[in-house]
C-alpha cells in the first residue's frame, strides 16, 4: 500500500515521495537451499579487504597468488589483488574442461529466425583458442585494442574471450550505433582490428552491419589493419582486399591449440564507451582480477546460482556493460549454462521470450524494467500461454523499476513465488553494487534495498552528509570496490573530475536516491532528470511510478519543462491501455491520481497521451526528446532510437 507524500523537509536534497509497505520474505524452502546466507554481511563488515581476498581466491584460479588485496595509495586510482597473475579466458573456459565439465552446455543460442546452436564448454574453449590464434596471426598482441561490432551471436563472446586470452583489450560497440559513433570509438582506442558481421536480423528482416564498418573506415587516418567478418545473414557486402577477411577463412581454419598466458591482475581487460556530457564518449576502462572477482561473486550470490542445474538468461545486448559482466564473463567463470537470444521480444510474435523460457527451462531471468513494462502493456494473456514454472528467480537491471511493474513481474512471470532481485550498478562500477540477497532479504517492490556485502554505499545531501532515513539525496560509494573502473581511457583528469570531484573522497556518478524508513535504498534515476518545481526537487521516477500504478496507464515518461511561475512544471507523456484511450476525462483522472498517491505538488501540469515513447534499442527512454516537445522545440538528434520515425508519430498524435 502506498501512502501520501510525507511533510516536505527543506533539508532534503531530493523529496521523498512514494512510500511502499509491501514486503516479500523468501520462502523457507528457498532460504534453506540459498547460496548466499546472512553471514556474508557480518563477514564483510568484520574485515572488508579480507572478505574480498577470500572471494578472489575461492571464485578464481590464479596463475600467481596476489600479495596485497588493495593499493589505494594513489586514490582515486585503485589497484586490486596486487602482484597476482590471472587469465580471464582460462577462468571462463579451460579450467571447467580440466575439471571434467567440458560436456556441460555453456551457451544455448537462439537466432531470431529460429536457428539454434548449442555450444559446450569444450567446444567454446576450442573456438576461443582458434580465434586467439587467428587474431595473433593478424598481428594483434598483448595491449592492442580490438573493436567488436557484432550482433547477439556466439562469435561476440568468442571474440571477447579470445582478446582476453592473449591480453588484447576489447572495445565492444553496440550494433545499433552509427558509422560515426563506431569511428569515434575506433579512433579513441586506436583499434588495430575490427570484428563484425555481414549483418543480423531485426524484427524478421535482414539488417546490415558491414556497411557501417566500411563507412567508418572510409576516411583516412584510422589505425585499423584488418576487418574480420562473420557470415550471419548472407547480405551482400563490399570487400577491401588485403584488409577484410571472412571469419570462416581465418578463425575457423586456425589451430585449436593455444596456451593461455597469465596477465597481471591490473592488466586492462576492456574499454566500454558511455555517453559523455561534452559529446565525446567516455572510454570506461576495466582491468582483470578485481572485475572478475566482483562480477563472479555477485552473479553467484545475487542469482542464487547452482551451475549444475540452473539455466540462466540475461536478456541484455553484448554491447552494453550488462552483456559484458553478466553474459560474457561471470556466467562462464561460474560454470553456468546460459541462453543468448539474437532478436527482439516481439519477433515473430509477442510471446517469443516466454517461448524461449519454456523451451530451455530457464530458471533465472535478468531483464530491464522497460521490457517488463512493455510486456505489461501487451497483456498477461500472452505469458499465460506458456509454461514458466521452471523460473525460480527474476532480476531487474538498467533503471529503477516501478513497484507495479515489480509486482506484475513477480505475479505473472514468476507465478507469485519467485524472489525478485532489483540490482543497481553502472558501466563504471563494473558489477552489481546494491541488490537484495534472494535467500536472505525480505524484498520490497521497487527497491534495490541494501549494498552487497563488501560494498560501502550511502545517500548524502548537498554537503556530502548522510541523509536520515526517510530522506532523499545523492547516491555515493564511500570506498574502493574490486570491479570499479580504473579510469577513462587516455584521460585521467576527466576521470577525477567526472566521478570524484563532487564529494570529497566519494564516488558519485549522477544518480539520486532515497532511504526509506527502514534505511533501504530506492533509486530515483539520474540527477539530471530531477525537476525543481516551486523549490521542491522531485524525481521523474517516482511520478512515473505513480502514473503507471493507475490501471489505465501502460507506460509513462515524465520531464520537467520550463515554467514562468514554478521554474519547472511536470509534464507527463503516457501510453494508455484499452478503452482509456476514449476517456475524455482521463487527463484529469490521472492528475488527481498522482495528487492522491504523492501529493498536490507532484500533479503534472500537462498530461500528453501518445501512442509510443522514444526509446533506444537498449530500451532506454530518451527523455531529452520529450523535453524538446514539452518546451515547444523541434526534437533534437534521434538517430540512436530504435524507431527513428517515432518522434514524427508522437508529434502528429499531439496535433489531433
Amino acid at each position: 500500500m502506498r501512502q501520501k507524500m510525507a511533510e516536505n523537509n527543506q533539508n532534503d536534497a531530493l523529496e521523498n515521495l512514494l512510500h511502499e509497505n509491501r514486503q516479500f520474505p523468501p520462502s523457507p524452502e528457498f532460504a534453506a537451499n540459498a547460496v548466499a546466507q546472512a553471514s556474508l554481511y557480518e563477514e564483510a563488515a568484520a574485515d572488508r579487504l579480507g572478505f574480498w581476498a577470500k572471494q578472489a581466491r575461492e571464485l578464481l584460479s590464479w596463475s600467481k597468488d596476489f600479495e596485497t588485496t588493495l593499493d589505494w595509495s594513489e586514490a582515486p586510482f585503485a589497484k586490486w589483488f596486487v602482484g597476482g597473475e590471472i587469465n580471464a579466458a582460462y577462468n571462463a573456459l579451460d579450467r571447467h574442461v580440466e575439471a571434467g565439465n567440458g560436456d556441460r552446455v555453456a551457451i544455448y543460442w537462439e537466432g531470431e529466425p529460429g536457428d539454434t546452436r548449442q555450444i559446450s564448454y569444450a567446444q567454446l574453449t576450442e573456438e576461443v583458442k582458434k580465434a586467439a590464434n587467428a587474431f595473433e596471426a593478424l598481428g594483434v598482441a598483448k595491449g592492442d585494442r580490438v573493436a567488436i561490432y557484432l550482433p547477439m551471436i556466439p562469435e561476440a563472446v568468442i571474440s571477447m574471450l579470445a582478446c582476453a586470452r592473449i591480453g588484447a583489450i576489447h572495445s565492444v560497440v553496440f550494433g545499433g550505433f552509427s558509422a560515426d559513433a563506431l569511428r569515434n570509438r575506433i579512433d579513441d582506442a586506436e583499434a588495430k582490428l575490427v570484428v563484425t558481421a555481414d549483418g543480423t536480423y531485426r524484427r524478421g528482416a535482414p539488417s546490415a552491419l558491414k556497411p557501417a564498418v566500411d563507412a567508418a573506415l572510409s576516411a583516412p587516418g584510422h589505425t585499423v589493419q584488418h576487418v574480420v567478418v562473420v557470415k550471419r545473414n548472407g547480405e551482400p557486402v563490399d570487400w577491401t582486399e588485403g584488409r577484410d577477411l571472412w571469419w570462416s577463412e581465418s578463425v575457423e581454419t586456425a589451430s585449436a591449440e593455444h596456451q593461455a598466458v597469465p596477465h597481471d591482475s591490473e592488466h586492462p581487460l576492456f574499454i566500454l564507451y558511455t555517453s559523455g556530457t561534452t559529446g565525446k564518449p567516455k572510454g570506461i576502462l576495466h582491468t582483470t582480477g578485481g572485475y572478475l572477482t566482483q562480477t563472479a561473486y555477485s552473479h553467484k550470490n545475487v542469482f542464487d546460482l547452482h551451475p549444475e542445474s540452473d539455466v540462466y538468461w540475461c536478456a541484455a545486448d553484448i554491447g552494453w556493460v550488462t552483456g559484458h559482466s553478466y553474459i560474457a564473463y561471470s556466467p562462464l567463470v561460474n560454470g553456468a549454462s546460459m541462453v543468448m537470444y539474437e532478436g527482439t521480444p516481439d519477433t515473430p510474435h509477442q510471446g517469443r521470450w516466454w517461448e524461449i523460457v519454456q523451451k530451455y527451462k530457464v530458471t533465472i531471468l535478468y531483464a530491464a524494467p522497460t521490457a517488463i513494462r512493455t510486456f505489461m502493456k501487451w497483456g498477461r494473456e500472452i505469458p499465460d500461454k506458456y509454461d514458466l514454472s521452471s523460473l525460480k528467480l527474476l532480476g531487474s537491471v538498467g533503471e529503477p523499476i516501478n513497484p507495479e511493474a515489480w509486482i506484475w513481474y513477480r505475479e505473472v512471470i514468476g507465478g507469485g513465488k519467485t524472489p525478485i532481485v532489483d540490482t543497481w550498478w553502472q558501466t563504471e562500477t563494473g558489477g552489481m553494487m546494491i541488490s537484495p540477497l534472494p535467500g536472505v532479504t525480505a524484498t520490497k517492490p521497487g527497491s534495490a534495498q541494501v549494498p552487497l556485502p563488501g560494498i560501502e554505499v550511502d545517500v548524502v545531501d548537498d554537503l556530502g552528509v548522510p541523509v536520515q532515513n526517510g530522506q532523499g539525496g545523492y547516491l555515493v560509494v564511500k570506498s574502493a570496490w574490486p570491479s570499479m573502473l580504473r579510469g577513462i581511457w587516455g584521460d585521467p583528469e576527466r576521470y577525477k573530475d567526472t566521478y570524484w570531484s563532487r564529494f570529497d573522497g566519494m564516488y558519485f556518478a549522477g544518480d539520486g536516491a532515497k532511504k526509506d524508513e527502514d534505511g533501504d535504498i530506492w533509486l530515483l534515476g539520474r540527477v539530471d532528470d530531477v525537476m525543481n518545481v516551486s523549490g521542491h526537487r522531485l524525481s521523474t521516477t517516482e511520478i512515473e511510478s505513480a502514473l503507471v500504478s493507475h490501471e489505465s496507464v501502460a507506460e509513462a515518461a515524465v520531464v520537467g519543462a520550463a515554467d514562468e511561475t514554478t521554474g519547472q512544471a511536470v509534464v507527463a507523456f503516457v501510453i494508455l491501455r484499452g478503452s482509456a484511450v476514449d476517456d475524455a476525462d482521463i487527463e484529469q483522472t490521472l492528475r488527481n491520481h498522482v495528487g492522491k498517491e504523492i501529493g498536490p505538488i507532484a500533479k503534472p501540469k500537462r498530461i500528453l497521451v501518445v501512442p509510443e515513447l522514444p526509446k533506444t534499442r537498449s530500451g532506454k527512454i530518451m527523455r531529452r526528446l520529450l523535453k524538446d516537445i514539452a518546451e515547444g522545440r523541434e526534437a533534437g538528434d534521434a538517430t540512436t532510437l530504435a524507431d527513428v520515425g517515432i518522434m514524427q508519430v508522437i508529434s502528429d498524435s499531439l496535433k489531433k
